[in-house]
């Protein structure tokens, strides 16, 4: 296509679609369905998850330390749950998120029976679709994948309750394939490496199974696969207005597919506004190690000035990593994640680059008071220290944000449940129309 056309056309649209920021004022729009103190507007009820930063007192928001719950689970108290049963939690996770309660030993066998049932992707799947043609975007491919598990499900448009929870065991059993042969499959096509596809392991857990795919050698160790297993189990859920779970409700209130909804969702997490924001953090820190000796606390606080100021690195005025939409005071996720990361630093002999972190942490939130004065709170997220984890598992950063998706599949699939069997309205909000005054039409 000629590109002086593309040029001409780009300005068509740029003038005749120009909306005034005052307008949005003027006819009260809650733009990005959120209110004008950063609160998101009410749309819906869940007994899924939720999230807690903050208390409103005079229509102001009021810090608090950050709560996830899951069902009625703090995600502190579940860790801790969990880990004194010494166990891989994912799967009892999403047993929680799925069905609301805690299984029995006994529900739990039979639901992580049930998912290696669908772990084993059809050969004509694997052969025809994810290595015939990989896509160069690991998130692009996971959604067409998903797509293509339309055409070998017998029974794909029954949306009853039955066939509902079939399919989201379904989806969650094959996913850790599909995710590591499509990544094996890109590397294979586009970085000519050697192509290495393993089954997955019953005996496994689902984190022991994608290191196990996803490596050569199939070699990880004990730690190695904790960790992933609690990055997949504080990455589950995040309550219903979060951007990729909201279209999970959104696109399942018309009454489609579990495949469309599901490949809705990825698509959303796919946006660098949502799932990609630990490939920023890890772009960061390069830069932080390029440019400064980062073993000098004051050096490292003076370029980190610098990045709010809009002077180095991507001249955002960002320190990436830090502040949260609901978070306050602490994210729960990233409290959880930093002892963990810190223990595999020390097994990995990293211990000055989890310093680094550390240390960011810390004189970030001292700058932020500098700045913005002593009142202001702001807290490392949880995609602060995502990526440095990933790194110390070797994990390439294409995959990021596909673990992430790996992570929310079945709460993306509790949350379609919810808007289909219990919810049943189509989801249909207004836009009002207006005139090149900007007078309503």
């Amino acid at each position: 296509m000629d590109d002086k056309f593309l040029d001409s056309l780009s300005k068509i649209i740029k003038q005749n679609n120009v909306i005034e920021p005052e307008l949005y004022d003027r006819y009260d729009v809650k733009r990005g369905l959120r209110h004008k103190n950063g609160t998101g507007v009410l749309v819906g009820l869940t007994k899924i998850g939720s999230v807690h930063g903050y208390k409103i007192e005079d229509n102001k928001k009021i810090p608090e330390e950050g709560r996830l719950y899951y069902r009625d689970y703090e995600i502190k108290k579940l860790a801790s749950i969990l880990k004194v049963e010494d166990r891989f939690s994912f799967e009892k996770t999403m047993f929680l998120l799925l069905f609301g309660e805690v299984p029995t030993s006994a529900e739990l066998n039979l639901f992580i029976s049930s998912l290696n049932g669908f772990q084993n992707l059809p050969e004509e799947f694997t052969e025809n679709f994810l290595l015939r043609k990989p896509s160069i975007d690991l998130m692009n491919q996971l959604q067409r994948a998903v797509l293509c598990l339309y055409t070998i499900d017998d029974n794909p448009d029954d949306t009853s309750l039955n066939n509902l929870i079939r399919q989201a065991l379904s989806i969650i059993g094959k996913f850790p394939s599909i995710l590591t042969y499509s990544y094996n499959a890109y590397r294979h096509k586009h970085f000519n490496d050697s192509l290495v596809i393993h089954n997955p392991r019953p005996d496994l857990s689902i984190a022991e199974n994608i290191l196990y795919m996803f490596r050569h050698n199939n070699d990880f160790s004990r730690i190695e696969s904790t960790t992933l297993d609690l990055l997949l189990v504080i990455h589950a859920e995040h309550g219903g207005g979060n951007n990729s779970t909201f279209t999970s409700h959104v696109v399942s209130s018309t009454g489609t597919d579990t495949y469309s909804a599901i490949s809705a969702a990825i698509g959303s997490l796919k946006g660098p506004k949502h799932g990609g924001a630990n490939s920023m953090v890890s772009k960061m820190i390069n830069n932080i190690k390029e440019n400064v000796d980062y073993s000098d606390r004051e050096k490292l606080r003076e370029y980190l000035r610098k990045m709010l100021n809009n002077e180095v690195f991507d001249k955002s005025g960002l320190i990436y990593g830090m502040g949260h939409a609901i978070y306050t005071l602490s994210d729960p996720r990233a409290e959880l994640l930093k002892v963990k990361a810190e223990e595999l630093a020390l097994s990995k002999n990293k211990t000055d680059e989890f310093n680094l972190y550390k240390n960011i942490e810390e004189i970030s939130k001292e700058l932020f008071k500098e700045i913005r004065g002593n009142d202001f709170e702001i807290c490392a997220n949880v995609d602060f220290y995502s990526g440095f984890v990933y790194k110390l598992l070797n994990i390439p950063e294409i995959m990021f944000t596909p673990l992430f998706a790996t992570s929310r599949i079945a709460s993306w699939n509790a949350h379609r449940i919810e808007q289909l069997v219990f919810d049943k309205k189509i989801i249909r909000p207004a836009y009002k129309a207006i005139d090149a005054d900007g007078n309503l039409l």
